[in-house]
């Protein structure tokens, strides 16, 4: 019981610090006169992965490099095809061209990059070096795109006139919610790292396994807790950056940190080289179509998204039972939802670039 307390209880210490991490950077950022799109690429999205970071950086000083990769290519995985998946069942989530022509680019690029760095079965300290490095230049774009979108703001005149509390009192009680909210991240971290490797332990499965099954997803819930709020509430372009951005930053920010921490990098076990990281670098390069279709993502969409999460969960499950179904079911993921999904994904990137060209010709007329 121990092992299920520790992790209930590290969940909830997790969501509830990034609650208030989120909340309190959120409010800041609005108090600098930040958009909601910008706010949700960067401080959102970094707010959300916190947990992500604090749950691997953990594990790897554990020496439990297993759970902090399987934590990140999960998360990744249920990000996308849940988080969205489910947000988009709420209302359809808007697609801003900044993030069809620069974030989702910069999403699909950092999973390419890890699959690659991989391939040789070790991410070493120089692979996390560089992994760090792209983020630190992924940051910096964005915070220089927010300060000349600040200073127009602040040109209008319209920010100061929304934001009169704009005082050094309200920075601090920002400031102090985001501190707080760290340290119930990291200890909330503390606790999920040592259920789950217990729990593992105990039922004789792969850390591996636990990180992308069960801890990925408990480490996502602030990102669908965030999406679903933000679609409920209209904000629908914060629920999208909330996710693109989030998954950059787990693979080159998380994974750069948790890698230094250990201090030798990680060991990639063969399975999630040769069947998570390619799921989660095919759901990354499937966005571009679904997205640029109407730039928008529906509740058709939406119930493909949150169906394909089943598919994938049902696989791990299977693999890790050594079920007898495992064959029958693989052959029908091989050769009818996967070639039925190429089709349909090709159909809409057609259709998207027919209809880019179409609205692009009609801007110049």
């Amino acid at each position: 019981m121990i092992p299920i307390l520790q992790l209930v209880g590290g969940l909830f210490v997790l969501v509830y610090g990034a609650d208030l991490l989120v909340g309190g950077a959120s409010r800041l950022a609005t108090l600098l006169r930040v958009s909601p799109l910008a706010i949700s690429l960067t401080v959102v999205a970094y707010g959300t992965g916190a947990p992500e970071l604090a749950v691997s950086s953990v594990a790897s000083w554990s020496g439990d490099g297993d759970l902090a990769l399987g934590n990140v290519v999960g998360s990744n995985i249920f990000n996308v095809l849940v988080v969205l998946g489910v947000s988009s069942l709420i209302g359809p989530l808007l697609i801003s061209r900044q993030i069809l022509k620069l974030d989702l680019p910069v999403m699909i690029g950092a999973s390419v990059l890890l699959l690659v760095l991989s391939r040789d079965g070790n991410l070493g300290l120089l692979d996390c070096l560089a992994l760090i490095t792209c983020f630190a230049i992924y940051a910096t774009l964005h915070w220089r795109m927010a300060r000349r979108e600040s200073r127009a703001s602040r040109a209008t005149g319209g920010a100061d006139a929304q934001h009169p509390d704009a005082t050094g009192r309200a920075y601090a009680r920002e400031l102090g919610l985001i501190l707080f909210g760290l340290v119930m991240l990291v200890t909330g971290s503390h606790w999920l790292v040592e259920g789950a490797s217990a729990l593992a332990d105990a039922m004789g499965a792969s850390h591996t396994l636990v990180g992308l099954a069960i801890v990925a997803p408990g480490t996502g819930l602030p990102e669908l807790a965030t999406s679903v709020v933000a679609s409920l509430r209209g904000e629908r372009d914060i629920a999208v950056g909330n996710i693109i951005g989030s998954n950059t930053f787990n693979i080159l920010a998380v994974l750069g940190v948790s890698g230094l921490v250990s201090r030798t990098g990680f060991h990639v076990a063969p399975a999630l080289l040769s069947f998570d990281m390619p799921v989660m670098v095919g759901i990354a390069l499937a966005c571009f179509p679904i997205f640029l279709n109407d730039l928008r993502l529906g509740r058709l969409e939406g119930i493909a998204l949150t169906f394909y999460y089943g598919v994938y969960l049902a696989y791990l499950v299977l693999d890790a039972t050594n079920s007898g179904l495992l064959p029958g079911f693989d052959t029908v993921v091989r050769y009818g939802i996967v070639p039925v999904t190429v089709l349909g994904l090709v159909g809409a990137g057609v259709r998207g670039v027919r209809r880019h060209i179409l609205r692009t010709g009609s801007t110049r007329e």
